[in-house]
């Protein structure tokens, strides 16, 4: 692949290499960024190598970022990873490096950078990044960091391999990263434990929940509710695939109220196509999960309508 060797070629141009992902990560956010960073800090020993961008809200036991100076990007090369459009980009100053690559898995509305690599037939980003390294690896190093990191966001964003876009390759992949010497098992408890408010709040969604006719469901969560339970927003992702295991429900919104008064919409289906709705608020996302804003409970009204009708005509 043509555009594979010419990141390659990028990333032995240059000195110093910044590598971005996406706002509020996820375990492939920060998978695929820091999977990246840790294969090319083995491969490169010479050449400094961060990864930056804001708090990793409770996935610490995967990696940290790095603090680096304005003056750091002079000259630099940016990597953004898993990241669809440049407002989600964490850490804004992306931009002042000398060069711009994307690699990603969403469907890319926004073809931002020099050079770009997208791969919408890929579980996740995590997947592309271990494909990177096994179509250069005459060149390239796995690191059993690296490997960890990798396979923690193909289970993060495959749902342990339950969810459609999970292939045959995205399973060998995983079997090759498991060849390293990092323990899945633990890790996989790692990403599946949830604090004891996390579990009195999925008490209450599944309590909660309105799921109409055709099977779509919505359930919200105002502010007064996660300053009783404890919680913050990042905290809720753990409850988004609740509502999926229920029979009747085809496909879903949670609304998230946040400090600010807005509403962060998490999207799911099992069938309807979702990421255009998403689009439409302000989102994006996969055509199967995706995320959206609703300004207040009228736009929150307007979207669990519009899942509705995208249910119903999924039933006829």
């Amino acid at each position: 692949m043509e555009v594979v060797k010419e990141i390659l070629a990028k990333i032995k141009t240059y000195q110093t290499i910044l590598i971005h992902r996406h706002q509020r990560p996820d375990p492939d956010a920060i998978g695929s960024q820091v999977g990246l960073a840790e294969i090319l800090r083995a491969s490169f020993p010479d050449k400094m190598i961060y990864q930056v961008g804001g708090p990793v809200e409770g996935l610490e036991f995967l990696a940290e970022m790095d603090e680096v100076s304005d003056e750091t990007y002079h000259n630099a090369l940016v990597i953004v990873t898993d990241t669809a459009n440049s407002p989600r980009i964490s850490d804004e100053r992306y931009h002042l490096g000398a060069e711009l690559i994307k690699i990603d898995h969403h469907p890319n509305d926004e073809p931002y950078g020099d050079v770009v690599w997208v791969n919408t037939k890929a579980s996740s980003c995590s997947e592309i990044i271990a494909d990177f390294y096994t179509l250069n690896q005459e060149e390239l190093t796995m690191s059993d960091e690296a490997a960890r990191l990798l396979y923690a966001g193909i289970i993060g964003d495959t749902g342990r391999f339950l969810y459609p876009a999970t292939t045959p390759h995205t399973l060998e992949v995983a079997a090759n990263l498991m060849t390293y010497d990092f323990n899945a098992a633990e890790l996989n408890r790692e990403l599946e434990q949830i604090p004891m408010s996390v579990a009195k709040l999925a008490g209450y969604v599944y309590q909660n929940i309105v799921v109409d006719e055709f099977g779509a469901a919505s359930v919200k969560l105002p502010q007064t509710l996660l300053k009783e339970y404890g919680i913050v927003d990042s905290e809720t992702a753990a409850i988004v695939s609740l509502p999926g295991v229920i029979d009747e429900v085809l496909a879903w919104g949670i609304f998230v109220e946040q400090p600010e008064g807005y509403y962060r919409v998490r999207l799911r289906s099992k069938g309807p196509v979702i990421n255009e709705l998403a689009k439409k608020h302000h989102g994006g996302g996969h055509p199967l999960a995706s995320g959206a804003n609703a300004k207040d409970l009228d736009e929150v009204a307007e979207i669990y309508q519009e899942i509705q009708q995208l249910c119903k005509a999924c039933k006829k």
